[in-house]
């Protein structure tokens, strides 16, 4: 079997029974169950939901995206072997150490295989929750050019380059494209303040202004936990980002839970312990292979400049990566998941079989 067959780079054409159009976003597919089937999951699996909550099946691929591209490799190898499993192994340890500490509940009720999640329906905040606890990537950009306000909240001067900042930082920026804020762009992915969000906690999705602060509390939670937890391995957790949701819990009440994917190489920086203190920045996240993609291509301004989008998509479609260079960031999502979760990640034979067995033969799912 060769190595394109263990990559799972299509995930939205799987068998599963669902009255609705399949979602797929850069990197998962979600398949919202019939209200029959999350009835009867909810009843046989004992989650702990209300009766009548939709369910979805969230399966991860082995896509990379960057810069808002999905990026392909030579011969045929359009994802990276063992990103998705590494991906989902990562969160679903930050979860479980989320739950044994206390925190908020994730979207997530089950885990059927690596690439897999049944998950609860969530009313996403609209917000991308950012935490920065070193200044680098777009906010040493903008302090390059003199920009001391980021996201409302006044820098000081004399800052360096990779710096460790004097205080864990909340830089929130909008999640799609939202309309009719004052003083918020319609654009996706936007900085905003914490004042934007106070003034409009409802066009948000927040049901309560007060719910505000516990969204910040969660994060700052969340990154310590995750922080903490990386120290003791000899990693840093340099930044990343949350989302958050809404769901019913099985009284009915609503609940603010952690969802999407946390602590992973997707969604934040990691870097080298060791490799800092000597003075360099050693990344064991996707940072590596945006820093690649950058140094790879002559006119890095397309990767980098939004109003270049079209020339972005026509890079990233007409341009097949080396293997090699796929299968160095293979090596960098593996080595840190399994440093991570202490277990060693397995490459599937044929993913997309295994799922459609197992979701068949114990769940009840495909026809």
């Amino acid at each position: 079997m060769s190595l394109s067959d263990k990559v799972l780079a299509v995930n939205d054409n799987l068998p599963i029974r669902t009255d609705l159009p399949v979602h797929s976003g850069k990197v998962r597919s979600v398949y919202w169950l019939t209200d029959a089937d999350s009835r009867r999951l909810i009843k046989e699996k004992n989650y702990d939901v209300s009766e009548d909550s939709p369910l979805a099946i969230m399966v991860i691929s082995d896509r990379i995206s960057a810069f808002d591209c999905i990026w392909q490799g030579e011969g045929g190898l359009n994802g990276v072997p063992g990103k998705g499993a590494s991906l989902n192994a990562i969160s679903n340890h930050w979860f479980k150490l989320f739950r044994e500490q206390g925190l908020a509940d994730s979207h997530i009720l089950d885990i059927p295989h690596p690439f897999v999640w049944i998950v609860q329906k969530a009313k996403p905040v609209m917000i991308e929750a950012i935490c920065r606890q070193y200044i680098t990537g777009s906010m040493w950009r903008a302090y390059t050019k003199g920009e001391r306000d980021f996201c409302g909240i006044q820098l000081p001067e004399g800052l360096e380059k990779d710096s460790k900042l004097p205080e864990l930082l909340i830089t929130p920026s909008t999640k799609g494209i939202l309309t009719g804020i004052p003083g918020v762009p319609e654009a996706d992915d936007v900085n905003i303040t914490r004042q934007n969000i106070e003034d409009n906690y409802e066009a948000f999705n927040f049901k309560q202004k007060s719910d505000i602060n516990l969204y910040e509390k969660l994060l700052q939670e969340g990154f310590d936990v995750i922080s903490n937890a990386l120290a003791s391995i000899d990693q840093i957790f340099v930044d990343t980002k949350f989302e958050f949701g809404y769901v019913k819990d099985a009284q009915g009440n609503d609940k603010l839970i952690y969802m999407d994917e946390v602590g992973t190489p997707d969604s934040s920086r990691i870097w080298d312990g060791p490799a800092y203190r000597d003075g360099k920045v050693v990344e064991n996240s996707k940072e590596g292979f945006r820093q690649m993609l950058l140094n790879h291509f002559p006119d890095p301004d397309i990767l980098l400049n939004k109003n270049r989008m079209d020339e972005r998509l026509a890079l990233a479609r007409d341009n097949e990566l080396p293997q090699e260079v796929l299968m160095e960031v293979s090596k960098t999502y593996m080595d840190i998941a399994e440093k991570i979760t202490g277990e060693k990640i397995q490459l599937s034979e044929n993913p997309k079989a295994e799922i459609i067995e197992i979701l068949a033969d114990q769940y009840g799912l495909v026809d």
